[in-house]
């Protein structure tokens, strides 16, 4: 059974720092893209950053250099860094796996990661 099970979310003040972390299982997660997207109320998910199989990392403009993508094949784990957060990253936090050879995805549940004071 594939499963993604996000965690690490939850109430921050504006400046702090969570971890986000996605457990995946039921599936070769080496050989899958990982992708964090992000959903505010009342707006569409948007990517937030992807890590590749090997080395390509790609991070939205929104986000670029305070937020750090990386991924441990050995536990099958991806982990998303969140520093200086702010109150418009305020959103639940989706992990999704992607396969490198065709359209085969999966999602996770979310994670809801709140900033404000």
């Amino acid at each position: 059974q594939v499963r993604l099970v996000e965690s690490g979310g939850g109430l921050v003040q504006p400046g702090g720092s969570l971890r986000l972390s996605c457990a995946a299982s039921g599936f070769t997660f080496s050989n899958y893209f990982m992708t964090w997207y992000r959903q505010a109320p009342g707006k569409e998910r948007e990517l937030v950053a992807t890590i590749s199989t090997g080395t390509y990392i790609y991070y939205a403009d929104s986000v670029k250099g305070r937020f750090t993508i990386s991924r441990d094949n050995d536990r099958n784990t991806v982990y998303l860094q969140m520093n200086s957060l702010k109150p418009e990253d305020t959103a639940v936090y989706y992990c999704n796996a992607r396969w490198t050879n065709g359209p085969r995805e999966y999602w996770g549940q979310g994670t809801q990661v709140t900033v404000s004071s």
